[in-house]
């Protein structure tokens, strides 16, 4: 399985590959995970690779081969489509956050209504997941990436409470009831509640 995370700096993707590189070793699967953090601090792009089987040999995803492609930011989807596998799925947020060439007006941004059908063009079988304004309704922005986690655990293979036990683990213990809150509120956005 070979799942791309992509974001901006802040958005807790490298978080996200953690948990979900958890899951994966504590199921049994060899797992390699593989990260850009580029300008992380400054509101840049970041990803993280995650790759998981019986056998894996490389933390990177070839462009074409993903499974999964997660993006927290609906320019992010957009940027990293192409390494989508033909029957592969996109899961977006369609927040927006303008890269800095764009909020100095140097550089005009597309529509958002002209980046959904460029998105839906190369990725067919996406779902667009509102989690920051999830996050935000429930208290915190910073657990869209949990809100995240729970849209894309309808489409792997793992129980609902083996999340929740690696979340207990990976969290803050202050923040472990909220985040178990976001990561249900992301599983009813994409079918499942548990």
């Amino acid at each position: 399985m070979n799942v791309l995370v992509s974001g901006v700096g802040g958005q807790g993707v490298l978080l996200f590959a953690n948990i979900l590189s958890d899951l994966a070793l504590a199921a049994g699967f060899d797992v390699k995970k593989s990260e850009v953090h580029g300008m992380a601090q400054r509101g840049g792009s970041v990803t993280s690779h995650i790759r998981y089987g019986p056998r894996v040999f490389s933390p990177l995803i070839e462009e074409g081969t993903a499974d999964i492609l997660v993006s927290f930011e609906m320019l992010e989807a957009l940027r990293y489509v192409h390494f989508l596998s033909p029957s592969g799925r996109v899961i977006y947020d369609p927040h927006r956050i303008d890269p800095l060439p764009v909020a100095l007006g140097a550089v005009a941004r597309p529509a958002d209504a002209d980046l959904k059908k460029r998105i839906c063009a190369r990725a067919p079988e996406g779902s667009a997941v509102p989690a920051f304004a999830e996050a935000v309704k429930l208290g915190n922005s910073r657990v869209q990436n949990t809100v995240m986690l729970g849209a894309v655990s309808n489409f792997l293979e793992f129980p609902a409470d083996a999340y929740c036990e690696v979340i207990r683990d990976r969290v803050k213990a202050s923040a472990v009831e909220l985040n178990l809150a976001a990561f249900n509120s992301g599983r009813q956005m994409t079918g499942r509640a548990g």
